[in-house]
This record gives structure tokens, C-alpha cells and sequence, in this order.
């Protein structure tokens, strides 16, 4: 018998329920503090990020726009497995210095190496131009979009030719890749989008890059706040997560001081130093959570709170989860949106009657949230699909 501490499926499901804002009594009061909750908001999907934060907030969407737009107390970074995710301004430069740095260095490696190819004599003193006419036209005209820019700007009208003398061979224009590669070095964010909420064609804006810190001291503090929103886990969970290399995870931990905790299958994982206590059942909670939601993307392993038989349902062929029910810290099913507005859902896992019955109360108040906006998630999955046939 292992010597170290306990810590049962229950406890981790009760940790879940509090430290990820979803059982009531742990509701944030802002958006800020629901994304510092599981350290980052999925924002590959621009409805999961107001989708997150409403089921951990309450919040209504002027309320999470007035966040992220007016107080910028939320913002979108490329970061962790070169996703973007949202955080809050406080923690964005151990983001930014513990993972997003390395992603922009190669990213600019990337494109230079594809201009260099293309044969049109394009190098870094080019993209560098290209860049600084970036930045000059959004400070002279404000927030734009990049076929704003694009139409101003003639670098950005640019093509390149990617596989020359390939069957695979295409070609494209530079202003995506040169705004990327702003965004990635933190030199230009992203603002209000176009349209409504769930429209990914944002503006952008000129801004400060993110104070440096040293590398493996960030690592070392996104590991303490991962560990504590998601612990316990393990080295592959934090190395999955972060995208990170072996050596720069298990640095990370050892830095950290991670401590092993006894698992109920008999498997170690690890914790933050001291958070080996086990935590008070929150009263029973039911959650309807929107595709890519952190909760249900933070391990590697998931099997604590889903059940493996239910995953052909739930996720999409390149391991997306989709739009999930939740009861008590558990998965139990999944949810869509009909194309009159309904929420519909299907119990994978039967419950009982308070669960049901709890599922249904919250199916009911995220149609009145979402009113007449209509949400189609960007990774569809079996289940999502035919509950909106």
C-alpha cells in the first residue's frame, strides 16, 4: 500500500465543482476570475469562451464583452499546443513567457523559411516592413480586420506559393500569417469582432507586448495554477495540456515541489505542494458546458469524470469534445441547440430523477440566455449532430 495521501474519484469530481466555479456555491464574479479558475477559457470557437464563462459567471454578453473589450481584463492569447485560449491580463505573462514565446519563435521561423521558398527574394527585412505598416495603420485608423488591412495595405496583398512543384502545391496571400504573427508576439490583440458574439472575424489593435519573464520561472508558475485547477494529474496530463516538451514538464514540477497523491485505482498523480486535503461536497450541481470547454479538455486522461464508452459520441475524430451535461463533477451526456432554439440533450449515463430533473432546469435557462442567437459549434460531433437532425 502506497504511503501517500488519498484522494478519491469523488474528491476530484468535488474539486472540480468548486475550484472550476460550476457548482453554485463557487460561481466567479467575473469573467477574469472564471478564466484564472481553470487557467485558461478554450477560445478556438468564439461562442465557447462566452458559453464558458456564462456557466461559471451567470454573466449576460454585454457583461463578458464589457471584459474583454472595455476593461481588458480578459484577453486572447496563442498559447498552450499552439491553441488559443483566453486569460486573464494578470496571468497572461506567465502564459505568454511560459509557452506563447517559444510558439511565436517558431511561427516566425515558419513563415520566413515559406518566403524564403517562394522564390520572390521575401526576408525578414520584408516582413519586417510588413509588419511596422501593420502597426502604423492601426494606429492611424484604429481597430480593423485583416481585409480592413489588407485592402489598405499593399504588402499584405502579397502572394506566396506554398509546395512549388507539388501536387500539393497552393497559393496564398500573407496578411493571415503576418497578422498571426503579430498577434503570437503579443504586438497587436484582438478587439470586438464583427457581427455578434459568436463571430470570429475580429479587429485588431495595436498594444504593448506582454513584460518578459524568465522562461522556466513561468513554466514553473503556470504549472502551480494548472495543478491547482486540475490536480491531481499527471506528467502527461501537464505535458499533454501545455504542449511543453518532457524535459521543460518535469522540470516544471520538480521546480514546483509537486506532490503524489494515491489515486483509487491505485495510481499515483500529483498535486500542488500542501493541496493534499480532501475539499467539502458542493451542493449536487448540473452544468451544460460548450464544446472545448476546459473542464472537460484539461487532462489527457478523463476517465474520472467520463465514461470511455461515451467518447465516440462526444468527440469528434480529432479528439475535440463537444457540448456536454454534467451532474455532480461527472459527464453524463450531451447537449445542442435545434434550429428553433431549443436545447436538447441525451443522458448518456441515468442518474436518477434530481439529475434529470436538474438538466432540464438548466437546459431551460441557457435558452433564455441564448434567446434568439443560434450557436453551431466549429467540431461537430455524432452526438451534437443528431440531436439537431
Amino acid at each position: 500500500m502506497s504511503s501517500h495521501p488519498g484522494i478519491s474519484t469523488a474528491d476530484r469530481r468535488n474539486r472540480l465543482g468548486l475550484r472550476h466555479c460550476l457548482a453554485p456555491s463557487a460561481r466567479a464574479t467575473t469573467v477574469a476570475e472564471a478564466a484564472d479558475a481553470v487557467v485558461a477559457l478554450h477560445a478556438t470557437d468564439a461562442a465557447t469562451v462566452f458559453l464558458s464563462a456564462r456557466a461559471r459567471t451567470g454573466a449576460d454578453v454585454p457583461a463578458i464583452e464589457k471584459e474583454f473589450y472595455e476593461e481588458h481584463a480578459v484577453v486572447r492569447l496563442l498559447s498552450m499546443r499552439n491553441t488559443l485560449f483566453a486569460v486573464s491580463t494578470a496571468l497572461a505573462p506567465v502564459v505568454d513567457s511560459s509557452t506563447a514565446r517559444a510558439i511565436a519563435a517558431k511561427e516566425r521561423r515558419t513563415l520566413l523559411k515559406h518566403l524564403a521558398e517562394d522564390g520572390q527574394g521575401l526576408d525578414a527585412s520584408w516582413l519586417a516592413r510588413a509588419e511596422e505598416a501593420v502597426l502604423a495603420a492601426l494606429d492611424t485608423q484604429g481597430p480593423a480586420t485583416g481585409t480592413q488591412l489588407s485592402a489598405a495595405l499593399p504588402l499584405l496583398r502579397t502572394k506566396i506559393t506554398f509546395g512549388r512543384g507539388t501536387r500539393h502545391e497552393t497559393e496564398t496571400g500573407v496578411a493571415t500569417r503576418v497578422i498571426r504573427l503579430l498577434a503570437a508576439d503579443g504586438r497587436i490583440r484582438r478587439d470586438r469582432p464583427r457581427g455578434s458574439w459568436t463571430s470570429s472575424q475580429f479587429r485588431w489593435t495595436h498594444t504593448a507586448p506582454w513584460p518578459p519573464l524568465p522562461p522556466a520561472d513561468a513554466r514553473t508558475e503556470l504549472a502551480r495554477c494548472w495543478l491547482l485547477a486540475y490536480g491531481p494529474a499527471t506528467e502527461a496530463d501537464l505535458k499533454w495540456w501545455t504542449g511543453w516538451t518532457l524535459t521543460d514538464t518535469r522540470k516544471a514540477l520538480a521546480a514546483l515541489g509537486a506532490e503524489q497523491v494515491r489515486l483509487d485505482d491505485g495510481s499515483t498523480a500529483l498535486v500542488a505542494p500542501g493541496d493534499t486535503a480532501p475539499v467539502p461536497a458542493p451542493d449536487p450541481w448540473a452544468a451544460l458546458l460548450p464544446g472545448l470547454d476546459p473542464s472537460a479538455m484539461g487532462w489527457a486522461d478523463r476517465s474520472f469524470h467520463l465514461d470511455p464508452a461515451h467518447r465516440p459520441a462526444l468527440f469528434d475524430r480529432a479528439g475535440n469534445i463537444g457540448p456536454t451535461v454534467w451532474w455532480n463533477g461527472e459527464i453524463i451526456g450531451g447537449w445542442a441547440q435545434h434550429s428553433d432554439g431549443r436545447i436538447v440533450w441525451r443522458l448518456l449515463t441515468d442518474r436518477g430523477r434530481d439529475a434529470a430533473d436538474a438538466v432540464a432546469t438548466e437546459a431551460g435557462r441557457l435558452t433564455d440566455w441564448l434567446g434568439e442567437t443560434r450557436v453551431t459549434p466549429r467540431f461537430r460531433t455524432p452526438l451534437e449532430r443528431e440531436l439537431t437532425a
